[in-house]
């Protein structure tokens, strides 16, 4: 399949137009840059494209943004933009995918663990029609502290969100320009890029992708990233299925909550009137006194959220100190 033909998604007639934009978000990865871009041009270059690679510094302190200044002074393919401080790697992805000028947009890691020949294998899986191809890690050179909990996260992922992918994690991905314009990334929803493009209805699919061993530095990301992950999950699926319309979420659980206190009610109503018993040593009174608030609590809170709904959502800015290379 010959890559160099690739025909990408809508683009802007009054802009240059590029077959590729390569978004490489980073934190503090300053022995690797320069390696990381000798190799992708090496295999850029094989393709015959027209390109772009963008760095997107996520406010590294230990110099990484002055190694990819010289980066750019060597070669205009190169563009920088630089974070005034670590916003997470959902911002710096969002950043370079506004960017970018690409019709097709490859991502990955600036840590030298995904490898830049992957890129013409998933150029040639986006020509048979798919909208998003994924990496997929087949043979991971990490610790098991991190396959294990990663294998479990990416079955749970896989299961809830009914994309039948193995690692939804990966660094390494490609984009039609219109799925990267189209999917709405902030907080640590980078995990979720296949889930978002799939509910948005782009075809999604995976290839199996060399991985390499860490060659410098360390993860900059513990265990607590799969907890973060698990709750990034389920704000997904809020926001996907009720964000729109929270009342059908909350109201749903206040009416049961409600009609549960009201059955409750009705049955010691009736044991009192008819069986002649007390109810001040019943605790189910209580019980079905707690449930009406609790439905009430419910229902009004899917109000609130439909009310909130009309407004419009604010998110905190991001703090940019540069951008080189960029017209």
């Amino acid at each position: 399949m010959q890559t160099d033909k690739f025909i990408g998604g809508a683009t802007n007639s009054k802009e240059t137009v590029l077959d590729l934009s390569v978004v490489i978000p980073l934190y503090n990865e300053k022995a690797a840059l320069e390696e990381l871009k000798n190799k992708l041009v090496e295999a850029i270059n094989q393709l015959n494209l027209n390109y772009e690679v963008i760095f997107v510094d996520d406010g590294s302190s230990d110099g990484s943004c002055e190694i990819l200044k010289k980066l750019h002074e060597n070669d205009d393919h190169v563009k920088v933009i630089q974070f005034r401080k670590n916003h997470g790697k959902a911002a710096a992805l969002a950043a370079g995918f506004e960017r970018a000028s690409g019709k097709v947009i490859v991502t990955m890691d600036a840590d030298l663990q995904d490898d830049p020949n992957e890129i013409k294998n998933l150029l040639g899986k986006l020509n048979q029609g798919y909208d998003l191809v994924s990496g997929w890690k087949k043979r991971r050179y990490d610790p098991l502290s991190k396959r294990l909990p990663s294998k479990i996260f990416n079955c749970v992922v896989s299961w809830v969100s009914g994309i039948r992918l193995h690692d939804f994690n990966c660094g390494l991905k490609g984009y039609r320009c219109e799925v990267a314009k189209t999917i709405d990334l902030y907080g640590e929803f980078h995990r979720f890029t296949p889930v978002l493009a799939h509910w948005e209805g782009f075809r999604v699919t995976e290839i199996a992708v060399q991985h390499h061993p860490r060659k410098y530095g360390s993860s900059k990301y513990g265990l607590a990233r799969f907890t973060h992950g698990f709750l990034d999950l389920i704000t997904i699926l809020f926001l996907l299925k009720f964000k729109k319309r929270p009342l059908h979420l909350f109201g749903i659980a206040g009416l049961l909550f409600f009609l549960g206190g009201i059955g409750i009610s009705l049955y010691l109503t009736f044991e009192r009137l008819f069986a002649q018993k007390y109810l001040s040593n019943r605790p189910l009174l209580f019980l079905g006194v707690l449930l009406i608030i609790i439905g009430i609590q419910f229902v009004s809170i899917g109000l609130l959220g439909e009310m909130i709904t009309e407004t419009q959502k604010s998110r905190q800015g991001i703090s940019l100190k540069a951008e080189i290379g960029f017209d």
